[in-house]
């Protein structure tokens, strides 16, 4: 009997000791998992790292050459005569309406410093009509900016600060720029100072955005915002190669279309803004309009690339230099000529009195030609309307009413005296010169190539016309020539 509770109990101890041996265990094991976190270390390749460092290293060197530019304009309010009435000062502020006559405007945009002794880039509008203009650094100096010199074309202008022995960026090559390519931009979007944003190259070469006169942006998905206007963009190797200039926006706020002023136009603004307080551009003389597909076919092109000279003024120099009106030219200075943009910038940032040579297209052959470059007379205007259409319609000249020119026509119009040609009297609506917006007081001077003099010239090239077959007009409004395809289907 003492043998049988002599084993219980030890049994029962047995149990008691290994039940506690274990919940030992369990706890210090529970203890242990929650003293040491779980943590994972990724295995980022190296040439990322350095990838990240290298973009670093690019924004440690270009952000002290950035600088934030705030202006202050005094804006007035015009009450016009009828408030400046002795009357109306008796009743002192109250006929003001709360308004008042004058106050301060401030705005922000960006800057590059391009000079070690104080000269900045920036944009034309962000320094517009301003009376003061401050400057700060990246160490928060600030200084006061003044205006040296401004170009509206191409919205640049340069501006001055008393300091000397500051950081400045290297200028890079535009001209090499491929689509893809990464960039940064740097600013101070609404107030943000040195905000840098990444993206790539959508573009180059964009024209008739509608922003300047002188267009050859480059498009970045880099996002701009208000504020970044007049910073640089630079590419990977931290070299400036355009100025940021504006957005595409329909909310005002980035949508990934930006655009920049590239480096090598910034550059020969700059110079002469510097030297000489203004930019003097190139001219030859000669009135161009784009080519489309049809107007290519019609003068013997293959490809749709060149500018089509409308009109040529007397004894400009391409005039002396041989080049006539229905030439289309192809290079100019040794570069081909892919539209009128690029002909007009080259032209343009071409250096007076300069010899360049200029290959064109006439009648099918090609021929070289030497041009002497002038400098542009004020208030010419070198491009001929670009937004005339060629949609179909089944007979080109339906619905186009024309008549003789005659004295009081060219009188009441102001018309030269030895003007030829027929007048436009009427365009029926939804016809073929309805949709290429030929106007009532058009001239047309040339149909097919062909001089039109008169009602009896135009009637008998409108029964050489062929059905279904697009006509080339050659039209004078109000004193600009241009060429215009009237298609039919």
């Amino acid at each position: 009997m003492n043998r049988k509770i002599l084993f219980a109990v030890s049994i029962l101890l047995a149990g008691i000791l290994l039940g506690g041996l274990t919940f030992y265990i369990l706890e210090k094991s529970s203890r242990q998992h929650k003293a040491v976190p779980y943590s994972f270390t990724p295995n980022v390749p190296q040439q990322i790292i350095e990838t990240g460092m290298a973009f670093s290293d690019i924004v440690n060197a270009v952000s002290p050459a950035v600088v934030n530019i705030s202006t202050t304009k005094v804006v007035r309010r015009d009450t016009g005569n009828f408030f400046d009435d002795p009357f109306f000062d008796f009743f002192g502020p109250l006929h003001d309406f709360g308004t008042p006559k004058k106050w301060k405007e401030r705005s922000l945009g960006s800057g590059v410093i391009v000079s070690s002794d104080g000269y900045i880039i920036t944009n034309h509008h962000v320094v517009e009509k301003a009376d003061e203009i401050k400057v700060t650094l990246l160490d928060n100096r600030t200084f006061k900016g003044k205006i040296v010199g401004v170009d509206p074309k191409t919205d640049i202008a340069i501006i001055k600060i008393d300091a000397d022995k500051l950081p400045t960026l290297i200028w890079g090559n535009s001209d090499r720029l491929q689509v893809g390519e990464f960039v940064l931009a740097i600013g101070s979007p609404y107030g943000l100072s040195h905000t840098v944003t990444m993206g790539i190259i959508s573009a180059v070469g964009r024209a008739n955005v509608g922003i300047a006169d002188y267009e050859d942006f480059i498009q970045t998905d880099a996002a701009i915002n208000p504020g970044n206007s007049g910073g640089p963009l630079v590419n990977i190797k931290g070299e400036l190669i355009g100025i940021n200039t504006a957005i595409f926006s329909k909310t005002g706020g980035y949508q990934g279309i930006g655009f920049a002023v590239p480096s090598n136009m910034v550059g020969l603004v700059m110079e002469q803004l510097i030297q000489k307080g203004k930019v003097i551009r190139g001219w030859i003389g000669v009135t161009i309009q784009e080519l489309t597909p049809e107007l290519s076919q019609k003068f013997g092109l293959k490809k749709t690339k060149g500018a089509l000279v409308s009109d040529v003024m007397k004894d400009s120099p391409a005039a002396r230099a041989g080049i006539i009106r229905g030439d289309i030219i192809l290079e100019f200075n040794g570069k081909e000529v892919k539209d009128v943009s690029t002909l007009r910038n080259m032209v343009a940032q071409s250096k007076t009195g300069s010899v360049i040579p200029v290959k064109i297209l006439r009648s099918g052959k090609e021929y070289a030609l030497n041009v002497v470059i002038l400098e542009l007379p004020k208030e010419i205007a070198e491009v001929a309307p670009a937004n005339l259409q060629d949609d179909t319609k089944e007979d080109a000249l339906t619905g186009l009413t024309v008549m003789d020119m005659t004295k009081e026509i060219i009188r009441q119009l102001g018309f030269n005296r030895d003007e030829k040609g027929v007048i436009v009297v009427r365009v029926e609506p939804g016809s073929p010169a309805d949709y290429a917006e030929i106007k009532k007081g058009d001239i047309i001077k040339e149909i097919n190539k062909k001089v039109i003099y008169n009602l009896e010239d135009f009637n008998r090239a409108a029964e050489s016309i062929k059905n279904n077959e697009s006509v080339l007009l050659f039209v004078n409004r109000g004193g600009k020539n241009f060429y215009v395809i009237l298609k039919a289907s």
